[in-house]
This record gives C-alpha cells, sequence and structure tokens, in this order.
C-alpha cells in the first residue's frame, strides 16, 4: 500500500500540496474545519504577482515569481481536465504614482519582468490574475478526480504528542487519524493547531476587507494599483477593490468604516464606480508571516510533521511553487527553488 499523507488545511497550498504527493504516488486525505477553499484562497483577489515586489525580500519574491510561472499551465490543465475554467488571463497591471520610479525599473530589469513608464504610471504587462474563487473550484474536482480523500467542517485539535514522531491527530469529534507523515498548511490557524510545538514560529491572522462591483466588460482592461489599494477586473465585468491590512484577530467581520474608505479610494482610480452599486462587501484572514517570508519545511521536533504555510498574502500565487518545494522536501529531492529562506524559524 502507498504511503499516506494527511494535509491539515484545504487553501490553495494545500490542494496543490495534496495534488504533488499523489502525482508522487502517495495516498492523501485534505482535512478541513470549514469548507475547501473558502478562506483567504477565496477572499484574496487573485493578482499572481508580488505587489510592488521591489519593496520585499527576495525569498518572497523569488517563491511569487516562481508560482506565478505555473498557473498558466495549472489553469489551462484544470480546463482541460474538470471543464472548469479559473479564468487565468495576462491581463497587466499599471501602477500609479507614488513609488520609487528608479528602484521599480531596476528591479524589472534585474528580474527579467517587462516594464514601461506611461506618462507618470509603470506598466507591467507580464501581470496575470486569476478568479480564485474558481480557481479552488477546479481544484477541488481535480483533487477529487485524482482520489484524493477530503474531509471538511472537521476541526483537528491543537498537537498533544511530545516530540519525535505524530503517530495520530485528533479531532474535536474524537475522530483519530494516523498517517505516514502530516503536512501542516492551515494559514493563519497553523499556529494555534501546533499549540505548544509552535515554539518560535510567529504568524497570526490578518484582515482583509474588498468591495464587489458591476460594471460593462472591459470598462477596465487591466489591473490598476496605487498605494497599496488595486482594483481587478474580472472578464464578465466584475470589479474588485481592495484590500485592507488590519491586525484584529480571527474577527472576519465587515465594518462600514472600510467599507466607506474602499468605496472612496475605488472612485479616485475608476470614476465609474462613483455611482455604481457596491453588490458585495466581504473579509478574510491572510496568514501574516514575519517579512512575508512563508515556512515549508519540516518541523524541527518531528520527522514526520511539515509545515506548508504563512504565505501572508501571497498563498495564491505562491502555492504551485510551495507545494512543489513541500512534495521535494518530503521525497527527498532537491526541490527547484531553493528551499533555505523557508525553514522553520530558529530561536531569537
Amino acid at each position: 500500500m502507498s504511503e499516506h499523507a494527511v494535509i491539515i488545511g484545504a487553501g490553495a497550498v494545500g490542494c496543490l500540496s495534496a495534488l504533488e504527493l499523489v502525482q508522487r504516488g502517495w495516498r492523501v486525505t485534505v482535512v478541513e474545519r470549514g469548507r475547501l477553499g473558502m478562506e483567504s484562497s477565496w477572499a484574496g483577489g487573485g493578482i499572481l504577482f508580488p505587489l510592488l515586489p521591489w519593496n520585499y525580500t527576495e525569498p518572497v519574491n523569488r517563491l511569487a515569481l516562481a508560482g506565478a510561472a505555473h498557473h498558466a499551465t495549472l489553469c489551462e490543465q484544470l480546463l482541460a481536465e474538470t471543464g472548469i475554467d479559473p479564468q487565468f488571463q495576462m491581463c497587466g497591471m499599471r501602477i500609479l504614482p507614488p513609488f520609487d520610479l528608479a528602484v521599480a525599473r531596476q528591479w524589472c530589469q534585474a528580474h527579467s519582468i517587462a516594464s514601461e513608464l506611461e506618462s507618470e504610471s509603470l506598466w507591467l504587462p507580464q501581470v496575470a490574475q486569476a478568479r480564485n474563487p474558481r480557481l479552488m473550484q477546479a481544484l477541488r474536482a481535480l483533487m477529487l478526480k485524482r482520489g484524493v480523500t477530503l474531509l471538511e467542517h472537521t476541526q483537528l485539535l491543537p498537537l498533544q504528542q511530545d516530540s519525535g514522531r505524530v503517530n495520530a491527530w485528533q479531532d474535536s469529534e474524537g475522530h483519530v487519524f494516523d498517517a505516514d507523515i502530516f503536512v501542516l498548511t492551515a494559514g493563519a490557524w497553523s499556529q494555534g493547531l501546533l499549540g505548544r510545538h509552535a515554539l518560535s514560529l510567529r504568524m497570526k491572522p490578518m484582515r482583509g476587507q474588498m468591495l464587489l462591483y458591476q460594471l460593462p466588460p472591459a470598462t477596465l482592461p487591466s489591473l490598476l494599483y496605487q498605494e497599496d489599494f488595486y482594483l481587478i477586473p474580472r472578464m464578465d465585468g466584475h470589479i474588485l477593490a481592495g484590500s485592507t491590512v488590519e491586525d484584529v484577530g480571527f474577527n472576519k467581520a465587515t465594518t462600514p468604516a472600510i467599507a466607506t474608505l474602499l468605496a472612496t479610494r475605488a472612485a479616485a482610480l475608476l470614476p465609474q464606480l462613483a455611482d455604481a452599486e457596491i453588490i458585495k462587501h466581504w473579509s478574510g484572514l491572510r496568514p501574516g508571516s514575519p517579512d512575508n517570508v512563508p515556512v515549508i519545511a519540516r518541523h524541527p521536533a518531528f520527522d514526520n510533521l511539515y509545515l506548508n504555510t504563512g504565505h501572508f498574502r501571497y498563498g495564491v500565487t505562491m502555492a504551485p511553487a510551495s507545494a512543489e518545494i513541500l512534495a521535494s522536501l518530503v521525497c527527498g529531492e532537491a526541490p527547484a527553488v531553493n528551499a533555505e529562506a523557508y525553514a522553520f524559524p530558529k530561536p531569537g
């Protein structure tokens, strides 16, 4: 019988980690506290590029660009095998001032990212997006097609075992899960699930609120960004506006004040939105991590517990590359992307 992996968390990172292990011959069970893909993987905007990457460290950009490079092929595969179109589109992104133009152009040149200066804005034609709720629906369908066991509405308790090896992990109903390996991909909930075994891990929820509008298709042809605020146009004319970064714990409530702020900024960037109805206002909890760097590594106290979590704003973007690294580590292969920067944090 093939080796068995239990993956804890069914966001983009967890789903793609499951598919990578299945491809390598593993039997995989994915355990999700709620519904697949309905936390930050659903709530985000689906921009497949680090926002102002010249402001991030190289480990963030390396993983984000590696992950983004997989998405066109991934979305084609998902459409072909599930019939669900994630609506990948290389629509480009226009960055409006203020930003450091010299630093931006230097970074783009160093990383072979096409850029054009148009008036005072910077045009990045290679930036793509995917419609992340549809991406998650397609990943669900492909996982089930590949034989992955999916257990939703299953809340695991904090890890109770001592160091050495995780023999089993219990849920809130008293069910016990055993496996050859466990992979923690639970995003903002990861630190809590590790309990006393979180050690030096520092991860916390960071709320982001978004608005949704509907205008005629092609009203906004590309992504538009200014000072940590963006508009994302979908193929059918929906436009997403966001997002905040709020340190409020596990509070997913939306607030009228933020709705007003987002609507004001949206109308300033695209005047047609001033009179448009707000169709939806929602929030999600990102897995905040120091410097936005995720942990993709074996837990130092357990020989069969791995982490692939803490991707902050870029879980969907980084997920394909993160899943490849995780599967390589599990199977004793050399990762395609250098994984040293994503090691479990050392004390101090």
